[in-house]
């Protein structure tokens, strides 16, 4: 059993993004954005995502919609939606996400969306693969 006091984690992790679990359908990750940051507009074509607040304060841009976020919110992103969140508030935006599938490298951690954008473009950061 994987057990996780989550708000806790992803407020004790300095790092832009953290994955805490990996399974065959689904994964977990920690991210931390820092003041004036943001996620990166991006398109998971294959892959759900749930990104759950747990600090800070920021806006959420989903398929051309804005909607301001804040702890204890809930955003769903369906496959194939372009997307992006975005941190306006004076402190970290912190928040966990789950994908479905998974994203990431199983284990990954990026330190600042810097590290994680190279991983993603050198193919350091891709998902496992059931083979």
């Amino acid at each position: 059993m994987e057990h996780f006091t989550i708000a806790t984690v992803a407020e004790q992790s300095p790092d832009f993004r953290r994955v805490l679990w990996t399974g065959e359908h689904s994964q977990l990750v920690i991210m931390t954005i820092p003041p004036g940051g943001e996620i990166g507009e991006e398109v998971h074509e294959d892959t759900d995502q749930i990104l759950t607040f747990v600090s800070g304060i920021g806006e959420a841009m989903v398929s051309g919609q804005k909607r301001k976020v804040s702890q204890g919110d809930l955003v769903v992103v369906p496959a194939g939606k372009k997307h992006n969140f975005v941190n306006t508030g004076e402190n970290p935006l912190i928040l966990y996400t789950v994908y479905g599938p998974p994203e990431h490298a199983d284990g990954a951690v990026h330190a600042t969306k810097e590290e994680a954008d190279a991983a993603e473009e050198s193919g350091q950061d891709e998902p496992p693969t059931s083979d």
